[in-house]
């Protein structure tokens, strides 16, 4: 068994990692960390674990936190870089949810999440972990940078016409749509039911963080510069992304075979029939992301359509499925669920 420790498990990304889980076959839950929940039990919180979870939340403790064969951090930014330098000399591998460890450039770190980074050495060590790309370093990682949620689908959207350098890189836009659990779980009032509820907005039009590492995400596949309009949107709806992608390409090709055999072997990544359009119901509470590629009226203009669950294949499943790879287990084990419908 995997001997594991939660570092800020009362988010929304914490209560989905706590509930795949509790279901893995190979995961042993030893210490959920919270300090201002310290001593309460995570039944009390969080009901839907009564039965499967009984563990309180307590104080972090570094004595502890060594004891684990993982951490993972479901923290906000700026939060686990500066604990995992010890963890890692104690032999402790971690996963880190937040955006610690996305950006190889600590000045491009600073600038877009506003504070000097901790540990600017252990950048270029941390393995971004999106299994799709990065599978075999994810493998051999101590320490995986989980990705954001917007860039898992967006990255995975563009993914196979960026690596056969089908597409105007120059030009890419990923209009792209969120449920307000994306914001996290506190008292806001943008996502109060009655401010977001039956309305529609885009937000952080001007800049948003996950822009640079969906293009550091390209850039690093293609080696080349990427020109990328980004806009998201808030959506009345709880879970879920959906990112309608649009680009110009050149030349005839078959695009439906182009994803087919790109993702053939992918457990996790659907590439629905020619035609399809995805929807998010279809994802929700499963680590999948699902494609559907159209170009329509058989023009230049090539539109992606990718839909996740965001607190899953954008967040908590996708780290137990590198989790899995981490510690040579079956990629899938723990992530088998079917989407809830209605």
């Amino acid at each position: 068994m995997i001997r594991i420790g939660i570092v800020g498990g009362t988010g929304y990304t914490g209560v989905e990692l706590l509930r795949i889980l509790a279901m893995h076959p190979h995961a042993e839950l030893a210490m959920i960390t919270s300090r201002g929940e310290a001593g309460n039990a995570v039944a009390e919180m969080f009901p839907n674990l009564r039965g499967h979870i009984d563990l309180a939340f307590s104080e972090p403790d570094p004595a502890r936190m060594a004891e684990c064969d993982l951490v993972f951090f479901a923290t906000p930014n700026g939060t686990a870089m500066r604990q995992v330098p010890q963890l890692l000399e104690k032999g402790v591998k971690v996963i880190d949810l937040a955006a610690d460890f996305r950006l190889k450039d600590a000045a491009l770190w600073r600038q877009w999440y506003g504070m000097e980074h901790a540990c600017p050495e252990l950048l270029a060590e941390a393995v971004y972990g999106l299994p799709e790309i990065y599978r075999d370093q994810v493998k051999d990682a101590r320490l995986v940078a989980n990705p954001g949620c917007y860039p898992t689908a967006v990255t995975l959207g563009w993914l196979p016409l960026v690596e056969q350098g089908l597409i105007d890189l120059e030009h890419l836009i990923a209009d792209t749509k969120s449920g307000v659990s994306g914001a996290g779980r506190k008292a806001a009032v943008p996502t109060l039911m009655g401010e977001s509820g039956e309305s529609f907005k885009a937000y952080n039009v001007h800049g948003h963080r996950h822009q640079p590492e969906i293009r550091h995400n390209l850039e690093r596949v293609t080696g080349k510069s990427v020109g990328l309009t980004f806009v998201p949107h808030l959506l009345p709806m709880i879970r879920g992304i959906h990112a309608t992608l649009y680009g110009t390409i050149a030349g005839e090709y078959d695009l439906q075979t182009l994803y087919q055999e790109r993702y053939a072997n992918e457990p996790f990544v659907d590439v629905l029939p020619a035609g399809s359009h995805p929807e998010t119901r279809t994802v929700k509470g499963v680590n999948h992301c699902r494609i559907a590629i159209h170009r329509p009226l058989g023009g230049d203009t090539v539109v992606v359509l990718s839909v996740i669950d965001n607190l899953v294949k954008g967040a908590a499943g996708q780290a137990v499925q590198n989790m899995n790879l981490m510690f040579g287990l079956d990629e899938t084990a723990g992530l088998q669920g079917v989407a809830l419908l209605p």
